[in-house]
């Protein structure tokens, strides 16, 4: 084993381990990335004192470089767009019109809120928010018609993961920032392995409640009237939908200019529905703040550390390692899933993609594999990690909601739902047009 390959492997355990000590994920990718580098440089034979001034002037220099591209203006606008919508109140809306149409199935509601999350994900782009906003308004209802907690409460946290991987999603953001792909190509590919995680999700709920007939009972009938009535919830959501992605599919703007357009456009949503008021407007705001300084801090982070990572060489070893070894490619690509979805078990979806894109990247490509079909099944396997312990942040957040109900009993609710995951991530893996054939109508990203 090379030198470099070794410090790279010991500084990514030094990283974990930060991790699990509770550390931000953006100050210990920092942490490492910065010792790291100083480390090599000494290796160098580089005096120690112009090793700790170049330290000090990749701390300083770094943060600005690594927040003023210009790509990373999609990331408030998007963002912005999800709290407003959020805060306009579309969710309740959303989810009353799913259920007005499926209401007479066995599990009906169930099949409603993954409905209504892959709604509300298309306007939204956090898994943890989409598990939020539908948790406040799906539990009662299911609670209502007597759905069982594990069926409830599983169904919900499986549909939030949705957040993640219907466009705009913050995961995809990320991933094609820092892939060089473009944001817009990221959003288009994620639209139907999107329908096909919400289509495998709304079928395990068919298949628990016809295992077990008490789980989810069916609900009443509604007039013909009534159900066309209540499309009307969905239409806010269906022009914003349309208006940005569709917008960017067509070529007639870019992500970025999406964002603003889509942000625009929840606002007017929001005044028209009456919810424009100072409060709901500077807790967007805030919000919006929030979550964009976060994922700064991790962009800080990431490009300091991959600083470090291409000074040990440790990519360019692998995909070497990877192309000289006998082995077959599918099988290394497994093996390069199987390091994220075991990982997305104790590490947050979004810093995990940050952190692991530059080292398997430069793999997956010389192996032949499209980049932006394997962010698609990066990102899948991320909404597995959001629904399994330790981390599961989509079940945490679904705890918070249901206070009366165990955290284990949430997880074993969910646990069902990830088959869902496993046969959706095996059709995008057997049929790769699945994510691929939309972005190849764009004339750019």
């Amino acid at each position: 084993m090379s030198s470099g390959l070794l410090v790279g492997i010991i500084g990514l355990l030094i990283l974990l381990v930060l991790l699990f000590l509770g550390m931000h994920i953006g100050i210990a990718m920092t942490v490492v990335g910065v010792v790291g580098v100083m480390f090599m440089k000494l290796q160098s034979g580089l005096p120690f004192s112009t090793v700790l001034t170049q330290g000090i002037g990749l701390m300083s220099n770094g943060p600005f470089a690594s927040t003023t591209k210009e790509t990373l203006v999609v990331i408030p606008m998007f963002t912005l767009m999800g709290v407003v919508c959020y805060h306009a109140g579309i969710s309740q809306e959303l989810y009353a019109a799913c259920y007005k149409w499926v209401s007479r199935v066995r599990g009906g509601l169930a099949i409603a809120t993954e409905i209504a999350c892959a709604f509300f994900g298309a306007i939204c782009g956090s898994a943890t928010a989409t598990t939020a906003s539908m948790g406040k308004i799906c539990l009662p209802e299911m609670d209502k018609y007597g759905y069982k907690r594990t069926l409830s409460c599983g169904a919900i946290s499986a549909g939030g993961t949705l957040g993640l991987l219907i466009p705009p999603s913050t995961g995809f953001m990320l991933y094609g920032i820092n892939a060089g792909i473009g944001v817009g190509k990221m959003f288009i590919s994620g639209i139907i392995p999107g329908i096909i995680l919400c289509l495998c999700y709304a079928a395990v709920a068919v298949i628990i409640c016809t295992i077990d007939k008490d789980a989810g009972p069916k609900g009443p009938a509604f007039p013909m009237k009534e159900k066309l009535k209540a499309l009307l919830g969905v239409l806010p959501v269906l022009v914003l939908f349309i208006l940005v992605l569709g917008g960017i599919l067509l070529g007639w703007c870019s992500a970025t200019e999406g964002g603003a357009v889509g942000a625009f456009g929840a606002f007017i949503f929001m005044a028209a529905k009456r919810k424009f008021t100072f409060k709901n407007v500077v807790a967007a705001l805030e919000e919006t703040l929030d979550t964009t300084a976060m994922i700064f801090i991790i962009m800080i982070g990431s490009d300091i550390l991959g600083q470090f990572f291409a000074a040990t060489g440790i990519s360019s070893i692998l995909a070497n390692l990877a192309t000289s070894a006998n082995i077959n490619r599918w099988l290394i690509l497994l093996l390069c899933l199987l390091v994220y979805g075991l990982l997305g078990c104790f590490v947050d979806s979004l810093p995990l993609i940050v952190l692991l894109t530059p080292i398997f990247l430069p793999v997956v490509e010389i192996l032949g594999f499209d980049a932006m079909w394997f962010g698609v099944l990066m990102v899948m396997l991320m909404e597995f990690g959001l629904m399994t312990p330790p981390v599961g942040m989509c079940c945490y957040v679904m705890a918070g909601i249901a206070k009366d109900t165990s955290l284990g009993t949430i997880f074993k609710g969910t646990a069902p739902f990830l088959a869902g995951i496993i046969v959706a991530l095996l059709i995008v893996m057997i049929f790769p047009a699945t994510a691929t054939w939309l972005p190849s109508f764009m004339s750019y990203g």
